[in-house]
This record gives C-alpha cells, structure tokens and sequence, in this order.
C-alpha cells in the first residue's frame, strides 16, 4: 500500500540539512563573509583543476616521448640490421 521513497543519491544531504548548514555558516562566519568565503573557495578549485591539467599534460608528454623514443630505438635496431 505504502511505497518507500528511495533518494536519488543517498547519504548527500538534502534541503533541511542544507538549511542547517547554511545556519551555522552564517553564525560561524557572519553574513559579510560568506561571500569572500565561497570566493576564495572558488578560486583555490580554480587553481587545484589548473595544477592536475599541469600534470595530466606533463605525464602525456612523458607517454609519447616514451612512446617515440621506442619507436626511434626500433627503427635504429632495424636499420643497424640491415647494414650487418
């Protein structure tokens, strides 16, 4: 007769608890800040998604230098044969 209510993503807080939450932000921080909070915030997530692009570009270039290297050793090997 009574169908449960399964959330779509269990254990994220939901609207009261967001509302808590942003309850004790505004007490904790006061009303003035909170923007200055969620800037900098924001920021520092701009700078975190900046360093890991870093390093995804640095370990790709790392792979195909890799990857060229073996190809260049291969080619060498190759013509090293044929002149034997």
């Amino acid at each position: 007769m009574f169908e449960t209510i399964t959330p779509l993503f269990p254990g994220l807080p939901g609207g009261p608890e967001l509302l808590i939450v942003l309850l004790v932000l505004v007490l904790l921080f006061g009303a003035n800040k909170i923007p200055k909070l969620a800037r900098s915030t924001g920021q520092a997530m701009g700078e975190f998604k900046r360093g890991r692009e870093e390093i995804e570009d640095e370990l790709k270039q790392m792979d195909t230098d890799d990857d060229e290297e073996e190809t260049s050793d291969v080619s060498t090997e190759s013509a090293t044969a044929k002149e034997q």
